[in-house]
């Protein structure tokens, strides 16, 4: 199964992340056949949360690989949202065909509820990843993540039909991982 994570930063946290990058890295490194996407969402330089797409047996394995992350032991995070996934690209960052070192990359993250929407894109030379949100057991949509390069925060935003989300929300993003 695929999951969507994405760790929110607690505010101030910046300074011990950075301390705690190598172990951040070595654990992540222990999941590179299985993750799917990475890396921090960002106010300018300084990290703001941190993204994994990973593909794990259950929410068990999920949950274990959410919470036994070092930034989350350390208290670095406030939250972790948790959602199954759909890989609609079938495929992970590293296949993007465009250049993922480019600026103006995006997290954009719709929560909704009700009926599914946006389960396909309408167009992806510019998407990284892309994919509906769903409840654990997978019968309920719960919105669509996706990483994004745009030329700005409000083109990103344009990717969701807006009406049928609760919130959109719009995140500086870059790849992770080891330079």
């Amino acid at each position: 199964m695929k999951f969507f994570c994405y760790h929110r930063d607690r505010p101030g946290s910046a300074a011990l992340r950075a301390e705690l990058v190598e172990a951040h890295w070595s654990y992540m490194d222990g999941f590179a056949a299985e993750l799917i996407a990475r890396g921090p969402t960002l106010d300018g330089e300084v990290p703001t949360g941190s993204v994994h797409i990973v593909e794990l047996p259950d929410a068990a394995a999920v949950r274990e690989f959410a919470f036994a992350e070092p930034n989350y032991q350390a208290g670095a995070y406030r939250d972790v949202l948790i959602r199954r996934w759909d890989n609609a690209l079938g495929r992970t960052m590293w296949e993007f065909p465009g250049d993922p070192e480019a600026a103006n990359l995006y997290l954009v993250l719709g929560l909704g509820s009700g009926p599914a929407v946006d389960l396909e894109p309408s167009t992806t030379e510019s998407l990284i990843a892309y994919g509906p949100l769903w409840s654990d057991d997978g019968t309920a949509w719960l919105g669509t993540a996706a990483l994004v390069q745009a030329t700005d925060a409000a083109t990103a935003r344009a990717l969701l039909t807006a009406e049928h989300y609760a919130a959109i929300e719009v995140h500086d993003w870059a790849p992770g991982g080891r330079s």
